[in-house]
């Protein structure tokens, strides 16, 4: 939930004995045994096809500490794939002719900054201008404490808008904040009612709801970050992100949920065709993915050391989704395009992490702290246990991997450091940024 929303560029322990023979399962356990066994993700992963669950796969611990393994009925925090459900809300009362997409910010929030120019189709696509409360810098001093719906509101109010409704594009938790409220106000029950009324219980989803303190006794897990071992992650207090980030499930039911959507099962066709119309690749609470010359839908997210995502190919009615509460030098896209390739009965390879050994005096000549006026942090570079670490001012500490000994990667952000010793410079690549820092 709480990192900017990518958009993946798609080229890209329990087994079930009941599969299709058109999803080559023998190998795809062959991979996930792979990933397990290097230690680089717990998680959970479904593929359907014609309505039908194909594969279902479970990897590493719910729980370390306690040896709890996950299971096909491990919920997990799914963060903003949350907003693709408080999307589906909003288009149901829409239908129900209780709000309009054009109708403004100020019939509920006037005290929004621009508020009589916001739409909540500009909330629905994050062209509000509304700033996302949680890249701000004191996100992180009250993020694991309870906040009521006044501290919430008041924390969105004191924010200048980032620009003018309709002018751009820029993906915000605040915009699914206030829908969440939006939908409280009109039906009068709390996000957690309506989900389960609306959502949950029309289409049987046995694992899917609105989430509270992580509940090891019913089917939830702890979500993990590795630095040398796994730690705990912290752990957001729930009444902050409500429908931008509060829902708990399992891949099952997340497959179950997006099939049935483009079955038109839960809101009507034209509603879906509104929902992914895409401006500057933003549709309704949902964005597009595609894989060869098909084209899907569906959303990540992240929270705490959870990750998710969730695509679905309405043509081939084929979708994937992975849950997970713990990556290691590994990217949730890199299994997605495996998956995919299964189900559409391609090839593919086992993960390869053989890793290139450096000779340690070259990892030192490129130790040291790399700074720049055009980037606002800078980041020191140390030689820890043979391998390279980086760690940028306030945070913690990566270990990279060596493609060579002048580049060096960090797959779960996406990042490329290329070293040129002669000029002392480090180029840092990541999400389409590139950033040249010199030694200091």
């Amino acid at each position: 939930m709480y990192n900017i929303m990518k958009k993946i560029l798609l080229l890209f322990l329990i087994g079930i004995n009941t599969f299709s023979q058109e999803i080559n399962a023998k190998k795809l356990d062959a991979y996930f045994s792979v990933l397990e066994e290097k230690d680089k993700l717990f998680s959970s992963s479904s593929v359907i096809k014609n309505g039908e669950i194909i594969y279902r796969k479970t990897i590493g611990y719910a729980d370390i500490s306690k040896a709890q393994k996950n299971t096909v009925d491990t919920k997990f925090r799914i963060g903003s794939i949350t907003k693709t459900f408080t999307s589906v809300l909003i288009l149901k009362a829409i239908e129900a002719n209780k709000i309009k997409l054009e109708t403004t910010l100020d019939t509920y929030f006037p005290d929004v900054k621009n508020a009589k120019k916001i739409t909540i189709k500009n909330l629905l696509n994050h062209s509000s201008g509304i700033f996302n409360f949680t890249n701000d810098a004191s996100y992180l001093t009250y993020y694991t404490s309870e906040k009521t719906r006044k501290e919430i509101l008041d924390i969105i109010y004191s924010f200048k808008p980032s620009f003018n409704p309709g002018e751009k594009h820029s993906y915000s938790n605040s915009n699914y904040v206030l829908l969440s409220f939006i939908l409280e106000d009109i039906y009068q029950k709390s996000y957690a009612t309506l989900l389960q009324d609306n959502i949950v219980s029309p289409l049987g989803l046995k694992n899917t709801q609105v989430g509270s303190t992580i509940n090891l006794n019913s089917n939830e897990c702890n979500s993990y970050k590795k630095n040398g071992n796994w730690r705990i992650a912290a752990e957001t207090d729930m009444s902050i992100p409500l429908g931008a980030g509060c829902i708990i499930s399992t891949p099952s039911d997340l497959v179950m949920f997006i099939d049935a959507l483009f079955e038109y099962k839960i809101v009507s066709k034209e509603s879906v065709s509104e929902m992914i119309k895409l401006d500057e690749g933003y549709g309704l609470g949902i964005f597009s993915y595609p894989f060869r010359k098909e084209k899907g839908y569906g959303h990540n997210g992240g929270i705490d050391g959870f990750h998710s995502v969730l695509m679905y190919f309405p043509k081939d009615r084929i979708g994937i989704a992975t849950t997970s509460n713990g990556v290691a030098d590994f990217t949730l896209n890199d299994l997605s395009i495996v998956l995919l390739r299964a189900a559409y009965g391609k090839e593919f390879d086992l993960p390869d992490f053989s890793e290139i050994k450096i000779d340690e005096n070259k990892l030192n000549e490129l130790t040291g702290v790399y700074a720049s006026n055009s980037f606002p942090l800078k980041i020191t570079i140390r030689v820890v246990d043979g391998k390279l670490s980086a760690q940028a001012t306030g945070q913690s500490s990566f270990v990279l991997k060596a493609k060579n000994d002048s580049v060096f990667t960090f797959k779960q952000a996406g990042i490329v450091l290329e070293f040129n010793r002669e000029k002392q410079e480090m180029t840092l690549k990541q999400g389409g940024g590139v950033f040249t820092l010199t030694k200091e």
